[in-house]
This record gives C-alpha cells, structure tokens and sequence, in this order.
C-alpha cells in the first residue's frame, strides 16, 4: 500500500538515524510530510540525506532541539507546526541509554536519563497538543521497549523510564480522547539498529556473535530490522487505527511472550 499518510503532517523526535530515521522514512513513502527532530544536527543531516537518496520527492526537513528543556520542545513544536501547516502526528521517539546496575545509578545519571526520556517525551506531548487537537485526526506515538514490561539486568535507569512512558500513555489517551487526538505506544525488542552495530563492532563481534544475542533471546530467534518497528509505528499513526487508543502494542519478536 502507499498513501497511507497522505497529506499529514509528522513530527519524529529522535529523528537522527535508527528507528526515528526509518520511521521518518517509510512516513515520507507513505506520503507524509515530515519534520525530522533530535539535538545532533549532524545525525540529523545524514538522516535526511538517507530518506532523499532513497526517495528524491519525500518532503523531509529537520530541526534540531534539546527537548529536555520544556522551552526548547516548544520551540521546536512551534517550528514544526509553522512549517508543516500544523501537526497531525507525533512520534516520540527520542531516548538516551544508561549501561550500569541500578545500585551504582547516580543522581547526575538519573537525572539525565529521565531529562530526555521521560520529561523529553512530556515536553514534546505538551508542546505539540494544541496543534495535535487541531488536527483532524491527531494522533501520538510513543517508542518505549520491551523492557518497560519485563525486566532485566544492566539497563534499570532506561527501563524504568520507558516503563513510565506507557504509564503516561495510558493517562494521555484517557485525557486527550474527548479532543480526539489518539494516544498509543510501542514497544520494540532487539531492533539491530546503526548504534547496536557500532556497539558491536567496537567490542569486535562478528555476526554470528551478534545473531546469537537473540537466539534464544525470544520466539522468532533473532533481531528486528528498523523496518519491522516502523511498521507497527505507520499503522498506529495512521487512519487505520482510528478506534485504537491507549495500547501498548509489543514489536518484541514474541520476548514478552515467553
């Protein structure tokens, strides 16, 4: 199918490469037009580039914000709004990773990881809904993990706020339905994205070191593409799921499931 975007307009923070920039991807084929947004201007250059290379009529543009910063998320919702004739879709996207124990978690590392993830994905919610309900059929999109649902070693500050993140799901689609702006998440599992492959490729693994990772790791026994988390993210931003709020869908391979 194509068009499945006609016409609106989307914002994708994290926009700079991986999931946000795939997702910025398959919007533009899907005949959206899109304002990448993340802090790195760079990343966000090599994004773009990418989408055009791929598809020389998709209308992207970008725009750099630290959406920690309740002020510069709405300028930059005000950005994109006055570019795009408004916003009808939101990804939230954007997110930072802490590798550590939880008991050797800092104050300074919490602080930085719940400034982007959890108060970034507010700031940029708060920013973008008066645009949001403006819209025909406005819509948000929240990128959490599976482990927001089940739990793990190593990661528990960013597990904690993706967690938090389908918590704020839930309420936004309780609080924004009556002004008709959808409100639903998804949760990926592993996703072999740029980032997992330089991480990879720094600790000197091949790919059968890589695949094994995921082997038993969940049901269908290896990673996901981008693509195959940008697609679920299309649907819930689509009018195909016009009666579909408040869900926290998995994209896990089937990990939650066993």
């Amino acid at each position: 199918m194509t068009g499945r975007l006609a016409g609106k307009k989307c914002v994708v923070t994290g926009g700079g490469g991986g999931i946000g920039g795939g997702t910025g991807g398959l919007f533009c084929a899907e005949g959206a037009q899109v304002v990448l947004l993340d802090l790195s201007e760079d990343a966000l250059a090599a994004a773009a580039n990418d989408i055009i290379a791929n598809n020389p009529n998709a209308n992207v543009s970008t725009l750099s914000a630290n959406i920690a910063e309740e002020d510069d998320a709405i300028r930059a919702m005000t950005e994109a709004a006055s570019r795009l004739g408004g916003i009808d879709v939101l990804v939230n996207n954007a997110g930072i990773r802490k590798f550590n124990h939880l008991v050797d978690a800092t104050p300074e590392s919490w602080q930085d990881i719940i400034s982007v993830n959890l108060l970034g994905t507010a700031n940029c919610a708060k920013a973008a809904m008066p645009y949001l309900r403006e819209a025909p059929k406005g819509a948000i999109v929240n990128v959490s993990s599976v482990y927001g649902v089940i739990g793990r070693k190593n990661m528990g500050q960013y597990d904690a706020t993706k967690a938090a993140i389908n918590s704020m799901t839930r309420t936004l689609a309780h609080e924004e339905a009556e002004h008709g702006v959808r409100v639903n998440c998804v949760c990926p599992g592993g996703t072999l994205t740029p980032f997992h492959k330089a991480r990879f490729a720094a600790d000197g693994m091949d790919q059968a070191d890589i695949d094994a990772i995921q082997a038993d790791a969940t049901l269908m026994r290896r990673w996901a593409s981008v693509e195959e988390i940008a697609y679920p993210i299309l649907w819930l931003a689509s009018d195909e799921a016009s009666f579909i709020t408040g869900v926290i869908l998995m994209a896990d391979g089937g990990k939650s499931a066993k």
